[in-house]
């Protein structure tokens, strides 16, 4: 199965002390292992790099520490869809079509990478926004 990642779901599963960290991880463990084939979107090793040293976690992830997060748990295994202008385009005109501002103009740009990258599953933490965003894609959209 090929299954979309969102960065709530790759924070969720490289902080131990979140909240959505046990079924996170398992989607993750799930892709290193081969058992499912995963992807994510180039802007989400951005927005993920952004949340983990922002993160209110004891002690803080320093910038150092989140790269190798990412470089050991996210990008080995997880295809990296490149985001091109068009889907920059695509993503704000389908925010101004349903009258929706502020940050789920990038949660329209990752469902144009799952989309493009025509995977089976798209997790993510964010369900209610997803399914609104893209209804076209609600059968695929589910939380770890």
């Amino acid at each position: 199965m090929k299954v979309f990642c969102d960065t709530s779901v790759l924070v969720a599963a490289c902080v131990r002390q979140h909240p959505h960290f046990a079924p996170a991880r398992t989607v993750l463990e799930a892709v290193a292992s081969g058992r499912q084939h995963g992807t994510i979107s180039a802007h989400s090793l951005g927005e993920l790099y952004s949340a983990l040293t922002s993160l209110p976690v004891s002690p803080r992830i320093l910038p150092a520490e989140a790269h190798r997060i990412i470089a050991t748990n996210v990008r080995p295994h997880f295809q990296t869809v490149q985001v091109t202008p068009t889907m920059y385009v695509e993503a704000i005109e389908s925010c101004v079509r349903q009258s929706l501002g502020g940050g789920k103009v990038y949660d329209s740009l990752l469902l144009a990478c799952a989309r493009k990258a025509a995977c089976d599953r798209i997790y993510t933490f964010n369900l209610g926004d997803f399914r609104r965003l893209a209804p076209d894609l609600a059968d695929r959209i589910a939380a770890p």
